[in-house]
């Protein structure tokens, strides 16, 4: 059997559970950005950051200290959370073919059972929504 990937298809308890440094790293920060305080530490900062108008006193350098570091943070926040967010979604898939999976094994054992056409036709439906292919019988 193989999933869309055209490797065989495992169970989610199969799946290899180490991380990357960067992959654990991604998912700390996505922890530590997720939280209230580090929200109300953003809002923080910009409550600081209007004042300080009156000490920098150009209005064009004050715009660009804040637009900058704003920029910066947020393109580095988007590269970590994707990371965290697309190994999720790779979790749930393999989750989601090893139903599929089971499924689809289920409905074969009861046919043969029950010597019924009728799941034949519904499992290879089943198969082909989800992309997996027959099993080779050995």
């Amino acid at each position: 059997m193989s999933s869309p990937r055209n490797q065989p298809a495992t169970m989610p308890s199969d799946v290899d559970s180490r991380l990357s440094l960067f992959d654990r790293f991604a998912t700390g920060a996505s922890r530590f950005v997720s939280r209230g305080w580090f929200f109300a530490m953003c809002v923080l900062l910009v409550l600081v950051w209007m004042p300080s108008y009156f000490a920098i006193g150009d209005q064009d350098t004050w715009q660009l200290i804040i637009n900058t570091v704003t920029t910066i943070v947020t393109f580095l926040l988007v590269a970590l959370l994707q990371n965290t967010q697309t190994r999720a979604d790779d979790a749930i898939q393999h989750k989601l073919n090893a139903v599929a999976d089971a499924l689809g094994d289920l409905m074969t054992h009861v046919a043969r059972d029950r010597a019924g056409a009728s799941l034949d036709d519904d499992v290879r439906e089943l198969r082909a929504a989800v992309g997996l292919e027959d099993k080779e019988s050995a």
